[in-house]
């Protein structure tokens, strides 16, 4: 069984997804909805995922809380999917402090792989937890921002919440 429920913040509307085993997919900015409801639909099994925020209040209350900057750190139950690769990569992510950046070099090195920041960034782009699993943290070298699925501006606003843009 799939619940979801969105959330209204200033970068647009949050999808959120969850399992009974925990968030399984955050979609970001209202532009979103229409990729996220395709995801929602290639999911149905036995029962139709169905909109109950109630079912989903604890993590919406902390992705409220990180929008009005009280929340740096989440502690909801995750039910990201992927390779090992993606998920050894997300697992170094989700390590990067409130604030700070990391670059996909950096992300390589983490996980013994030096010269994939290639395939980084591609494991990087397939994560299903944005925010959750921080990837607006992950940044290209020498500064700059690059690829984010739901976009710079998106990408840009949430460093900015954070105090972590300007670079």
């Amino acid at each position: 069984m799939i619940a979801y429920a969105r959330l209204e913040s200033h970068i647009g509307t949050v999808w959120v997804a969850s399992t009974p085993m925990g968030l399984r997919k955050i979609s970001l900015g209202s532009e979103q909805s229409g990729a996220f409801h395709s995801w929602l639909s290639k999911q149905a099994g036995p029962a139709e995922p169905s909109e109950e925020p109630e079912v989903m209040s604890f993590a919406l209350a902390q992705l409220r809380e990180y929008f009005s900057g009280s929340r740096r750190e989440f502690d909801v139950p995750l039910d990201a999917r992927g390779t090992s690769f993606q998920k050894a990569v997300w697992s170094q992510v989700v390590r990067i402090p409130y604030g700070m950046t990391a670059t996909y070099g950096d992300i390589a090195q983490l996980v013994g792989k030096p010269r994939a920041s290639r395939a980084v960034g591609g494991a990087v782009g397939a994560n299903p937890l944005p925010i959750v699993i921080p990837c607006h943290r992950v940044i290209g070298a020498g500064g700059h921002l690059t690829g984010f699925g739901s976009g710079l501006a998106v990408k840009e606003a949430l460093l900015r919440l954070e105090g972590a843009y300007p670079l």
